[in-house]
């Protein structure tokens, strides 16, 4: 296949075919480079990495069972080094090119996968999200897209990066088909006594972006209040003590849960890799090498302090996210960075996204993005969250919901 887009790993015809009859049949998907492929070496995104490694001898389970349905493999796509940043830029490998938004980044670190369905190289491809990897280039790169339930889905042949917070997810053109992919996968469909009723909004994520993204926005969340009716305001982790109910219960505001994300996410990596990154030094681009130095510092009392207050998030959305209700939020602070932005512009722009991608990370509930809007041309984002375990749900209803709406008249405040 010729790769116009930089979007898929060099080295050899990676494709299998699928079975003769199945729900995916016709259709060709592409594997994030974390993904085992039978008789190829995962190379995590780094030269130094693959060439430690030996070939895989058996296909990641879920590339498997994506086969078994009759989807055909089509190739390996390009990741960010260690699966380890936003914004899809791989300084061994190159930058996918943005199909959505030319001249701009397509996000990360499922580049590579975004990619490859934005420009229609592929039907709809498997990525990852730990903090952020699906939504990121979801939004950026107009493309429906799920970070699922935590250990929903199993990552057996899967490169982890950080455990707690590592999700298998995949992106798709059509809501349907990012429903069927789910429903192949979770071997199961849509509980219709638990389909979403009721639509909260995250006023401090929509407060978060600049005038003009909300404006694109606004109009998708009026839709949204039409379906569910009238929007419950909320704050996802709001700077007022007094306004949780719970003077004694440590509320940062969104950059807090970022840093309480970043904290937790970098320790763990540090656990998984650390030895490994001392004893090889492998050559990483200088944005990974950074953050990768960083999290060897984690102490022990940040670890702790951090957890605790992860606890207490995740009990105050777990109350607010009850059965058949859905959370609405930016997937993302705007549309996609230009290719040639600076490091400093790019490393403050990625806390504001952790910002948006962190409450779904520390809860571990599943959200998607949906590609409703776009500002000066390009892509952007509006996501759906749920409680736990609500993701087929969340896909069914965005299937229904992206199959064709009515405007109506202006029922938010943004």
């Amino acid at each position: 296949m010729f790769d116009s887009l930089g979007a898929f790993v060099p080295g050899g015809n990676m494709t299998f075919e699928g079975a003769e009859k199945g729900p995916l049949k016709g259709f060709g998907f592409a594997v994030k480079d974390i993904y085992d492929l039978k008789g190829y070496v995962t190379g995590y995104g780094n030269p130094d990495w693959q060439s430690r490694r030996r070939p895989s001898t058996a296909h990641a389970v879920i590339v498997q069972k994506l086969l078994d349905a009759g989807a055909m493999v089509i190739g390996k796509t390009i990741t960010d080094e260690f699966a380890s940043s936003l914004d899809g830029q791989n300084y061994h490998y190159g930058t996918p090119a943005n199909p959505e938004a030319p001249g701009r980044i397509p996000g990360g670190s499922s580049s590579g996968s975004a990619s490859a369905v934005a420009g229609g190289l592929v039907d709809f491809a498997l990525g990852s999200d730990t903090g952020g990897s699906i939504r990121i280039p979801g939004s950026y790169c107009g493309l429906f897209g799920l970070r699922p339930t935590h250990d929903r889905i199993t990552k057996e042949g899967v490169l982890p990066l950080a455990d707690s917070f590592d999700t298998v997810g995949w992106f798709a053109r059509d809501a349907w088909l990012l429903n069927l992919v789910g429903e192949v996968l979770m071997d199961a469909k849509a509980r219709v006594d638990v389909m979403p009723e009721k639509l909260l909004v995250a006023v401090d994520a929509f407060e978060a972006l600049d005038e003009r993204s909300r404006q694109a926005l606004r109009p998708h969340l009026e839709r949204l209040e039409q379906r569910l009716g009238k929007a419950e305001y909320v704050s996802l982790n709001p700077d007022n003590l007094q306004a949780t109910g719970l003077s004694d219960t440590p509320q940062l505001g969104l950059l807090g849960l970022a840093g309480l994300f970043q904290v937790l996410q970098g320790r763990e990596v540090w656990d998984t890799h650390g030895a490994w990154f001392e004893r090889v030094k492998p050559k990483m681009g200088p944005d990974i090498q950074q953050r990768m130095d960083w999290r060897k510092t984690i102490t022990d009392e940040q670890v702790s302090d951090a957890a605790e207050k992860r606890e207490f998030f995740n009990r105050r959305l777990a109350g607010l996210l009850t059965p058949k209700t859905v959370l609405c939020l930016p997937s993302a602070p705007g549309i996609a960075p230009r290719i040639n932005e600076n490091s400093e512009v790019l490393m403050a722009h990625r806390s504001q996204l952790l910002a948006l991608t962190s409450p779904a990370g520390l809860s571990g509930c599943p959200q998607i993005t949906m590609p409703l809007a776009t500002l000066d041309g390009c892509p952007l984002g509006l996501s759906l969250m749920s409680a736990r375990g609500g993701d087929l749900e969340l896909l069914s209803f965005v299937e229904k919901f992206c199959g064709g709406e009515n405007e109506s008249q202006s029922l938010s405040p943004f």
